[in-house]
């Protein structure tokens, strides 16, 4: 009898859950999805020139923008090729495509077309790119690339967290000549003036003290101050920077790697960082990983440095 009783009171508490539902409505503007939901936003691209070589290989250059909301990093996936199609509904394999942050992490709203590469112990450009051979005088109408990306902070003990796959669909139709780098879109907050100080690990404070410009580039004078009792450093690696031209200049290397000073506790230690750019390019920003939070784990920041 005891058992029969627990059966209905289970079915009653079925049913009252179950008709109780009918009447739950969810907000519009609650995700339901977890994060994963089909309006996510992640990378896009634009074709900035599509010409035909002398051996009838299609070669179009590529500008990526950032619109996943934060700091990212992104790759075309390797060994995968781009796939052009056609205007006559004809699918074509792109063996050769160079599309990629070049290591760094882009800020939000930003927008780029290349980046520095290390080739043969040469700095080198590296522009964005796809090529596509056995086209035949076919007119291509869009590109499609599979990427990764990796959003957000950087953490070296896992630094495959938050990876992301999607891909760039990308328009042939429209050629963008006009395009402004390196924001596409500002976003509120984001931007840091150059004499803003930063809260970084156990609580020492990064500045930016001085920024010397020359004919080969900019030499960055930076400052610890370690509030602490005992000595400690702060990783920022070498930081790149991207103007006017949407470049990121300076080659991506593992950012504890740099060497670092030791600040005494109390006090403050001041060292030097360099970044080869062109002399006639203006309008800079320094894309910033500084070490927070814990060990190897890095926050990132744009400081604007545009009136250099």
């Amino acid at each position: 009898m005891v058992l029969k009783k627990l059966r209905i009171l289970a079915i009653l508490i079925c049913a009252m859950i179950t008709f109780s539902c009918v009447y739950i409505v969810v907000p519009d503007d609650i995700d339901m999805s977890g994060g994963k939901g089909s309006d996510s936003l992640g990378w896009s691209a634009l074709v900035t020139s599509a010409d035909t070589l002398e051996n009838g290989t299609l070669h179009v250059e590529v500008t990526i923008r950032n619109d996943t909301g934060d700091w990212s990093k992104m790759e075309a996936l390797p060994d995968k090729p781009a796939v052009l199609e056609t205007e006559e509904g004809d699918m074509i394999n792109c063996d050769t495509v160079n599309i990629s942050t070049g290591g760094h992490r882009l800020a939000p709203g930003f927008q780029m077309r290349g980046y520095s590469m290390m080739n043969a112990d040469q700095v080198s450009t590296q522009l964005l790119y796809v090529e596509c051979n056995g086209v035949d005088g076919k007119v291509g109408s869009e590109l499609t690339v599979n990427y990764e990306s990796f959003q957000g902070d950087l953490d070296d003990y896992a630094p495959n967290a938050n990876q992301q796959e999607g891909e760039l669909k990308i328009d042939l139709g429209e050629i963008n000549t006009d395009l402004v780098y390196p924001i596409a879109e500002s976003i509120e907050g984001l931007i840091l003036k150059s004499d803003q100080s930063i809260t970084a690990l156990s609580e020492n404070v990064v500045t930016l003290k001085d920024i010397q410009r020359s004919d080969t580039g900019f030499q960055f004078t930076w400052q610890n101050f370690n509030p602490s009792k005992f000595p400690l450093k702060t990783h920022i690696g070498t930081p790149p920077v991207i103007g006017e031209e949407g470049i990121i200049y300076g080659v991506y290397e593992t950012l504890d790697m740099v060497d670092v000073p030791i600040t005494p506790a109390l006090e403050n230690m001041e060292w030097l960082t360099e970044v080869a750019v062109p002399k006639e390019e203006k309008g800079f920003y320094i894309l910033l990983s500084v070490e927070s939070k814990k060990p190897r784990t890095y926050v990132n920041y744009a400081i604007d440095i545009s009136d250099k």
